[in-house]
């Protein structure tokens, strides 16, 4: 007797997870991907990368077909990559945006808003030149960021290429105008993002599960970071990269033997599609 194939949802980290950490992709993983569509199942990319950063690597996974999405923005903004159609796109509100500037400005913090498709910062300097050259984007500087009232921004982020202590102090001292408002994580130590209160990976599962009317035991998220931790623990099953750090590694239901570097993305997609 012939059973219907489970259809399963892989979400995939970008930086530290699918990509080396000299952001080139292992052949392993483009050829896991492939096998899983060709499959039946589902893949989505799930990065706090802006949509102009990560559809070029997108393009080089070969997941500009049926069955694979983007979710950019941390969750804020999801994609259909075949018909490149936008499923959801969310903004922070613009007087968040405003009072975060307000306060980096006070502080001597770097911080930045996006536009469709470039970054969009107060000033030249070397965080804003750092986070431009790692994600390949552009930027333009607007002389009045700190001063506008009109963003239309999915996030803002701030930038630290002195350690994460200031910003760590930063996000402390503004948990508590935080709470309800939006939600604020590291993507790596450098960076500090703000986001919708629905913009995040877990909120990204969900709203596939739905879209898809996917089992949520067939969803499986893959990441390194705090800010894959909101998806990593709603997933039906959250697999954690070796080479995560522990307050990530502790909330895995399963850990890579292989880290980013040697295909640790592959072997979560063979483990869960053979």
């Amino acid at each position: 007797m012939r059973t219907t194939m489970q259809k399963k949802m892989f979400f995939l980290d970008l930086d530290g997870t699918t990509l080396k950490d000299d952001k080139t992709i292992p052949p392993e993983n483009i050829a896991a991907i492939k096998e899983a569509v060709d499959r039946g199942h589902y893949v989505a990319i799930a990065t706090g990368r802006a949509i102009a950063s990560a559809r070029p690597l997108v393009r080089a996974l070969g997941m500009q077909r049926k069955g694979c999405f983007l979710i950019s923005y941390n969750g804020a903004l999801i994609y259909e990559l075949e018909g490149e159609t936008i499923l959801r796109d969310l903004k922070l509100p613009d007087e968040y945006a405003h009072y975060l500037f307000s306060e980096a400005k006070k502080r001597d913090l770097y911080i930045q808003a996006y536009s469709d498709q470039y970054i969009l910062a107060p000033y030249e300097c070397p965080q804003l030149q750092y986070y431009a050259g790692l994600t390949t984007m552009e930027y333009r500087v607007v002389d009045d960021l700190f001063e506008r009232m009109c963003y239309d921004t999915p996030k803002v982020l701030l930038v630290s290429v002195t350690g994460q202590e200031t910003l760590l102090d930063f996000q402390r001292e503004h948990m508590e105008w935080e709470r309800g408002r939006c939600v604020s994580f590291f993507s790596c130590p450098e960076y500090l993002e703000y986001c919708p209160k629905l913009g995040t990976k877990a909120q990204g599962v969900a709203f596939m599960e739905e879209y898809l009317h996917l089992d949520h035991d067939n969803t499986i998220a893959i990441g390194d970071e705090e800010n894959d931790l909101s998806m990593i623990r709603f997933a039906g099953v959250g697999a954690v990269m070796k080479n995560a750090r522990e307050p990530v590694r502790k909330y895995a239901d399963y850990i890579t033997e292989n880290d980013n570097n040697h295909a640790g993305v592959a072997e979560v997609i063979y483990k869960f599609i053979r």
